[in-house]
């Protein structure tokens, strides 16, 4: 359930430059499959916490898989950019699985552990998008970019049957009616430690999600890599998130969030940083950029579950309102970075734009933690 929207986002990127081709359209309108999905998949996350508040994990998610599998199969028969992208948008319903699976943790497991646990739960969900664009690329190299359609297709519809045979329902304690959600939530959106923790997770992921937008247009324009070799270095940042996850669950624990956060944080402007040296220093390629990348991998695997484990704890009934807003402001902040490195790539500088981009969203998400920090000693000491 974590991994399908990941892998959904990432699929496909190999394929963009061949799909801008397809389409007979320019490479900053091909990428709004990118951007406007994340912007899309904002907006299903605030919807769906509450329904899943209101009448339970398991109808809900039943649903939201149906929905990607129809859209899906529009996406593939697509012949017109404009309907591509419709039905690109409706295929951002499956989010809803990437905020049940948070709030499913949270119902099942204690405060104290939902950091560890979270962070088990998206190391597994890291390997999808460490392999989903490696399959995407040997999928349009060998048949197309239907063929990588195609395969979403299969693995929503085994994914769905998966959760009618197997997911339980979660929300014990029965649902909450929209009216008793919406008298709670001055109390979650005006708390400072929310909005601390999901700005912090958004700057983060920010990096990301930047990465994402611009990555395929560096890969292919830039280091001039063919599908193939573009869809193998897509796979390596994963193998840092991968890893940070490993760490969250092992330590989260022992170290408490704040101080993962920070940590993670510190490694992400470390890994921009050096990767602006080295580029600058004359030493820049194709290996150097995404291998510089693992570290976002790395920082955003400490970061997300411990920041989301936070946010989730301020009102642990509301849990899949908490996810699902705390999802959306990330997912939004994301989708504006992707655009705004899909566009200021097309300028013809090199990996730069993307680059700077990607190190000005990590410090704003150490500037975040950091905030919260001083913010928990100020109170702790009044």
């Amino acid at each position: 359930m974590a991994g399908v929207s990941a892998m959904n986002m990432s699929i496909f990127l190999p394929s963009l430059p061949a799909m801008t081709v397809e389409f007979d359209t320019t490479y900053a309108v091909m990428q709004l499959s990118v951007s406007m999905y994340l912007a899309f998949t904002a907006l299903v996350q605030i919807f769906a916490g509450p329904l899943a508040d209101r009448f339970g994990r398991r109808p809900v998610m039943l649903w939201a898989l149906l929905i990607f599998v129809l859209a899906t199969i529009g996406c593939l028969l697509s012949t017109t950019i404009e309907l591509f992208l419709f039905f690109r948008m409706v295929q951002s319903t499956v989010a809803v699985a990437m905020v049940l699976s948070r709030a499913i943790v949270r119902d099942i497991v204690p405060e104290k552990e939902s950091a560890a646990m979270i962070g088990y739960v998206t190391m597994g969900m890291s390997l999808v998008p460490m392999m989903a664009p490696a399959v995407g690329g040997f999928l349009q190299g060998a048949f197309g970019w239907q063929a990588t359609f195609i395969f979403l297709i299969a693995f929503g519809l085994a994914l769905g049957a998966l959760c009618w045979a197997d997911q339980g329902e979660t929300n014990r304690d029965g649902g909450m009616s929209f009216a008793a959600q919406v008298s709670e939530y001055p109390e979650l959106f005006t708390s400072r430690r929310f909005w601390g923790y999901a700005m912090a997770a958004t700057f983060s992921t920010g990096a990301f999600f930047a990465f994402l937008g611009g990555a395929p247009y560096v890969a292919t324009h830039v280091f001039e890599l063919d599908p193939t070799r573009t869809g193998f270095l897509f796979g390596v940042p994963p193998v840092g998130y991968f890893f940070g996850n490993y760490l969250s669950g092992r330590y989260s624990v022992r170290l408490g969030v704040n101080r993962m956060i920070l940590a993670g944080t510190l490694i992400l402007v470390f890994g921009m940083t050096g990767s602006l040296i080295v580029s600058y220093a004359g030493y820049g390629s194709a290996i150097m950029f995404f291998g510089f990348c693992t570290f976002v991998g790395l920082g955003n695997g400490m970061v997300l579950p411990n920041a989301t484990a936070g946010l989730l704890a301020v009102r642990p009934h509301l849990a899949g309102t908490a996810s699902g807003v705390g999802g959306a402001v990330m997912i939004g902040g994301g989708a504006a970075l992707s655009q705004l490195a899909g566009v200021a790539l097309t300028a013809g500088e090199g990996s730069y734009p993307l680059q700077w981009i990607m190190l000005g969203s990590v410090l704003m998400s150490l500037i975040c933690i950091l905030y919260v920090m001083r913010r928990e000693v100020t109170i702790a000491d009044t």
